[in-house]
C-alpha cells in the first residue's frame, strides 16, 4: 500500500510537471518566471546605487580618511553577508514552498507555534492556553515588526527619491544660471514643480503590473546609476589633479573649526545612516528573487547576482566617497552633483543630474512595485470576485509588449503616487531624510531578520560560539542604527526651523 501510494505520489508530481510545461506555468501556479542573474543584478543595482551615492563625499568628510574607508567595507561586507542567508529563505526548507514577499519569509521560517513563548511569560494560564490552542502564532508580532518595518521603509524610499529626483531636476536650471550670470548670481530654484512633473511620470508607470514588466526601466536605471556615478567620480578626480582641494584630514571635520564637538557627534552617526540607506536592498530582495526563473536553483543565482551588485557598488561608493572628500574636504556638500561643489563643465553636470532623475524612475518603481502587489493581493484575497480587481482593458496591444489598464490598480496606485509627492514637496531635506530612512531599514531587514531565520533554520542555539557571534553582530548594528535614526530626526527638526511647506527654494 505504501509503495502506491509513493507511486501515485510521482504521477501526480510529473502530471503538475506536465501541466505547467503546457500551461506555461511555474510549479506554484503563476506565470512563469522569465528572470536571470544579468536581470537580478540589474535590479539590485538599480536599487542600491541611489541617491545615496551622492551624499558618500559628506559622510566622509564627518567619518575622516580613518574610518571613512573602513566603514564603508564593513557595510558592505554586511550586507553581502546577511544578503546570503535572505537569499536561503525564499523556498521554505520543508515543503520547498516559495515566499513570494519579505514578510511571507519570516512567517515560514519564524512564524512558529510554541507553549511557551515568548521566554519572558512565566503565567501558567497563558502556557495552558497555547498548549490546548497550537494555533495561536507565537512569533506573530516579528511578522507584524518586519511588515511596518519593510513597507513603512518603501513608502519613505518613494518620498526620498521624489525629493532627489526634484533637487537634480532644479539643479539642471541652476547649473546653466550660474553659467550665464556667474557663480554668485542668485539662481534659487523651487523644487516642488519638478517634484510634481517626477511625481506624473510615475503615475504612468505605476500602471505597469508587477516587476517583471518593468526590467527594460530596471536595465535602463542601473544604466544611468553607472553613468552619473562614473561622471561625479571623473569630476572629482580632475578636480583633485588639478590641484584645487579642500582641507582633509583622518578624523575628518576639525572641531572648532568646522563643527562643534556635538556636531561632530551627530554628524558622525548621519553619516553612518547614510551609509546604510546607499547599501540598503534588503527590503525587495525575496521580491526581486521571485522573478528568478527555474529549474535553476533561486538561492544560489540570488547569491551570485547579490555578490556582483554589492561588489560593483561597493566600488563605485569607494571612488565616489574618497575621490568627492579630497575634492571637496571638510567643506563636502551633502549632495555632491546639486549641492554646486561643481559648476563646470555645465553640460557635463547637467547630464549627470538627468542620469540622477532618469534612474530614480526606475528605482522608484522597484521599491514600490513590492507595495503595489502586497495591497492588491490582499484586496484579491478578501474580494475574489470583484470585476475592480480583475477586468483589465487592452490599450496597447502589441505581442511582445501588452499594455493593459486595470480600474482598482490605476486609483490605488495613482493615490499612492499623488500620497508620496506631496510628502516629498512638504519634507525636503535630502540628507535627513536619507540618514533617517537608512538607519530604519538597515538593522531589522539587512541584519536581524536574515540572522534570526538562518538560527532559526539552522537550529543554532544563542548561547552556542556561532550563535553568540551572531546575535553581537545584530546588536552592534541595532546600536549604530539608533544613534543614526536620532541623528537624523535631530538634523531634520534643525531644518524645520526655518522651513515654510510648498515653498522649498535652493
Amino acid at each position: 500500500m505504501a509503495q502506491g501510494w509513493v507511486e501515485r505520489g510521482l504521477e501526480d508530481a510529473e502530471t503538475e510537471m506536465n501541466l505547467s510545461t503546457t500551461l506555461d506555468v511555474d510549479d506554484d501556479g503563476r506565470p512563469r518566471r522569465t528572470g536571470t542573474l544579468w536581470t537580478a543584478s540589474s535590479h539590485i543595482i538599480t536599487a542600491v546605487i541611489g541617491s545615496g551615492v551622492l551624499s558618500l563625499g559628506w559622510a566622509m568628510a564627518q567619518l575622516g580618511w580613518l574610518i571613512g574607508p573602513f566603514v564603508l567595507f564593513v557595510f558592505s561586507a554586511i550586507t553581502l553577508f546577511t544578503s546570503r542567508l535572505l537569499a536561503d529563505c525564499y523556498r521554505s526548507e520543508k515543503t520547498g514552498k516559495r515566499n513570494y514577499n519579505y514578510v511571507s519569509a519570516v512567517k515560514s521560517n519564524l512564524g512558529r507555534h510554541h507553549p511557551c513563548f515568548p521566554p519572558l511569560v512565566f503565567k501558567t494560564n497563558v502556557c495552558s492556553s497555547r498548549i490546548l490552542n497550537p494555533s495561536i502564532n507565537t512569533g506573530s508580532w516579528k511578522i507584524y515588526m518586519c511588515g511596518i518595518c519593510q513597507y513603512v521603509n518603501l513608502c519613505g524610499t518613494s518620498v526620498g527619491y521624489c525629493i532627489t529626483s526634484g533637487i537634480s531636476a532644479a539643479a539642471v536650471i541652476k547649473s546653466n544660471c550660474f553659467h550665464e550670470k556667474g557663480h554668485d548670481a542668485d539662481c534659487n530654484v523651487q523644487y516642488s514643480y519638478y517634484m510634481v512633473g517626477f511625481g506624473m511620470i510615475q503615475i504612468v508607470l505605476s500602471q505597469l503590473p508587477d516587476l517583471h514588466n518593468i526590467t527594460w526601466l530596471s536595465v535602463l536605471a542601473a544604466v544611468m546609476s553607472f553613468s552619473y556615478s562614473i561622471i561625479g567620480v571623473v569630476l572629482a578626480m580632475y578636480q583633485v589633479i588639478s590641484g584645487d582641494v579642500g582641507v582633509t584630514s583622518l578624523t575628518g571635520t576639525v572641531i572648532g573649526v568646522d563643527v562643534t564637538g556635538e556636531e561632530k557627534v551627530w554628524n558622525a552617526f548621519q553619516a553612518l545612516g547614510n551609509i546604510a540607506f546607499a547599501y540598503s536592498y534588503s527590503m525587495v530582495l525575496i521580491e526581486i528573487q521571485d522573478t528568478l526563473k527555474s529549474p535553476l536553483p533561486e538561492n544560489k543565482v540570488m547569491k551570485k547576482a547579490s555578490f556582483i551588485g554589492v561588489t560593483t557598488t561597493t566600488v563605485f561608493y569607494m571612488f565616489c566617497g574618497c575621490f568627492g572628500y579630497a575634492a571637496f574636504g571638510n567643506k563636502a556638500p551633502g549632495n555632491m552633483l546639486t549641492g554646486f561643489g561643481f559648476y563646470e563643465p555645465f553640460w557635463l553636470v547637467d547630464i549627470a543630474n538627468i542620469c540622477i532623475v532618469i534612474h530614480l524612475l526606475g528605482a522608484y518603481q522597484v521599491f514600490c512595485q513590492p507595495i503595489f502587489a502586497v495591497v492588491e493581493d490582499s484586496m484579491s484575497k478578501w474580494k475574489p470576485g470583484l470585476k475592480l480587481l480583475t477586468n483589465e482593458v487592452k490599450v496597447l496591444k502589441l505581442e511582445s509588449f501588452p499594455i493593459k489598464l486595470n480600474m482598482f490598480r490605476m486609483i490605488w496606485r495613482t493615490t499612492f503616487v499623488v500620497l508620496s509627492t506631496t510628502l516629498a514637496i512638504m519634507m525636503p531635506f535630502f540628507n535627513g531624510i536619507l540618514g533617517f530612512l537608512g538607519a530604519v531599514a538597515f538593522w531589522p531587514l539587512t541584519v536581524y531578520f536574515p540572522i534570526e531565520m538562518f538560527m532559526a533554520q539552522k537550529k543554532i542555539k544563542r548561547l552556542s560560539p556561532k550563535g553568540m557571534i551572531l546575535t553581537g553582530l545584530s546588536s552592534a548594528c541595532l546600536l549604530v542604527s539608533l544613534g543614526a535614526a536620532i541623528a537624523s530626526i535631530r538634523g531634520v527638526l534643525a531644518s524645520l526651523s526655518d522651513y515654510e511647506p510648498f515653498q522649498t527654494r535652493s
